[in-house]
Order: structure tokens, then sequence, then C-alpha cells
């Protein structure tokens, strides 16, 4: 098999860590690996499948090596300035920040969902929003066979969403990067506020779910809350479909799609939960039931690991669509 050469921006941070984790345990077929950060974190180490590395400050020169592809997960800014620059020496960026995601020239890619996809656009792959991604995984196989109608997305997402920040606010009972304390609380506040009174959070999920599914006649809305949980994201979904169904076939098509597993034995209390999906890549999903007040309505409850399969894993499995054998 090809190796390749691969930098990650944002090595340091949550999900950089994470990315680099995911890389050795998915054993991607590496030739050279670089670090990039900030100043801040710049010439501290790094342990990767067994070597050390030295961390490099992010700046123009950075691509002046030979890199195939680089991740970056850095935040939005860093993305903004240096991820074109990136794409100018050949580079292929995949991006964990929103800075791109509704480029209509930039792929929006769930490897599972849409990976026809990541040949298009000009350089630059995005990630999606983390709550985006678990809920288009069984929200694919069921609009290919039902026709959604509408969605009404609610959340309830851990502080990990944050990054280091929201963990400390958690464990330490700060309130220095939410607003309000989060030990023993839900703040119905993610990302900023918008002029329509939902937040940047509930818009992403708006749009990218459209985007990724490709039917913007599909009718969303959103409200998302953090809540006092490590890790894993939780997310109520209620659907309304054009076609009639049958609880049977909705567990089938979900059963046979992949990337998700079915944890539904209301009867000896299975469902998902944060911590049973927490360390996973999997998409959980249970508490399937009809939504009687509407014709053709259907419930679901999705759990899945934010900063893997919301972040990091999706980023190296989207990699993996562009490797050669």
């Amino acid at each position: 098999m090809k190796k390749y050469n691969i930098a990650v921006a944002g090595a340091t941070g949550l999900v950089g860590s994470t990315i680099l984790q995911v890389l050795e345990e998915r054993d991607f077929p590496i030739e050279n690996i670089y670090f990039f950060s900030s100043k801040k974190s710049a010439g501290s180490s790094i342990e990767f499948m067994g070597s050390e590395y030295m961390v490099e400050e992010l700046n123009e020169n950075s691509f002046d090596k030979e890199i195939d592809f680089i991740f970056f997960a850095a935040g939005g800014a860093v993305s903004q300035k240096y991820a074109k620059l990136a794409v100018e020496k050949g580079i292929k960026v995949i991006d964990n920040s929103s800075v791109f995601r509704m480029d209509k020239d930039v792929p929006l890619i769930v490897p599972e969902v849409n990976p026809e996809e990541v040949f298009n656009g000009y350089g630059i792959i995005s990630n999606p929003n983390c709550s985006t991604i678990q809920s288009v995984v069984p929200l694919k196989p069921l609009h290919d066979n039902f026709k959604i109608k509408r969605i009404i997305f609610s959340t309830y997402q851990a502080v990990s969403g944050s990054g280091l920040g929201g963990i400390k606010d958690l464990e330490e009972g700060n309130i220095e990067f939410y607003p309000y304390q989060i030990q023993g609380n839900a703040l119905p506040h993610i990302d900023s506020f918008l002029e329509n009174g939902y937040t940047k959070e509930e818009m992403k999920m708006i749009d990218e779910t459209k985007k990724i599914l490709k039917d913007d006649s599909i009718k969303i809305t959103a409200t998302t809350v953090r809540i006092p949980v490590k890790y894993s994201h939780s997310v109520s979904v209620n659907l309304e479909f054009e076609k009639p169904f049958e609880l049977e076939d909705v567990y089938k098509v979900l059963e046979e799609f992949e990337g998700i597993v079915i944890k539904d034995d209301v009867k000896n209390n299975i469902y998902p939960l944060p911590l049973d999906a927490a360390g996973s890549d999997k998409v959980y999903v249970g508490r399937i039931r009809r939504d009687f007040s509407v014709e053709n309505g259907l419930n679901l409850w999705v759990v899945a690991d934010n900063i893997r399969k919301g972040a990091a894993t999706n980023a190296v499995q989207i990699a993996e669509l562009l490797i050669e054998e």
C-alpha cells in the first residue's frame, strides 16, 4: 500500500490529539508526519507510534514540506488563514472547522452517507458539525426509503464539544468558558445567537443536514443544549415522512446501514447512553417509536462520541477515502 505524508494543525488540542490516536488505531499508511500548533505550544513534543516528534509553529512556510493530507483542528480562524495556502501547495485539506462547510464548491462528508462527494471541489473537504454527523448517519437510509418531510432536532451536547475549556468548567465548577455554571445545569446556548433567534450551532445542523442529504425541501428546526456530560452527544430526532412505514422496516434499514448500532430493548432498560458511546466510533440508535401526533411520524434517540465519530474519526475516515491501495 502507498504511504502518505500527513500533517495535523492543532495537534496539541482535544480533536487534534484524538486524530493522532485514531490514525494509530486504524493503522493509517504514513510515511512522514508533521505536527503544527500555535506559537504557545510550539516546541513541545508529541509521542506518536513509539517516536517523539517536535511540534512546529504553524505559519505560511509550513506547507513547503512535501505533504499529501493535512488535518485542520485548530479552529475557524486558523482554517480561514491557512487552508487555502495549503491547497495552493497541492495539499488535500480535511478541515474540522465550520468555515468552508456551506461553500458550494467544498464537499461536506460523512463517509457512510456521501462518500461519492469526496473527490469534488478544489482541495478542501469539510468535516461536518459533530451533532450533524451522528444525526445524518441514521437519517440517510430513512430518507432513501421513506422520504423525510420534516425534522425536529433537540440535542443534549457534552462539554467536550467546547474543547478543553468546557471540560475544565465541568470538572472544576468554574464559570470561565460558559456564561453560567454547567455543573448540575443545562444551557440552551451553543455558539453565538443570531438575529433569527437561533444559535449558530442550531443553524449548522439545519443547513448541513440539507447539504449532506442533498435535499433543500426538508423542513428542519433545531434546539441545541449543553449538558454536564464529558463525552458523547445525544440527539432526540423527530421525523415526519412522506411515505407510510412499518416499524419493522425502520429497524431493518437502520440495522443494515454501516456505522449504526441499534440499542433498543426498553423492557430491559436498553437504550443508547453517553457513557456507552464514549470511546466508540459507532452511532447508537434507540427509543425507536412512532410519533402518533402526525401522520408518518417517527422518534429516534441518537448517541455518539462527539470527539471521535463527531470529529476525529470522521476526519480520518475521509482521508481513508482518498488513499490508494
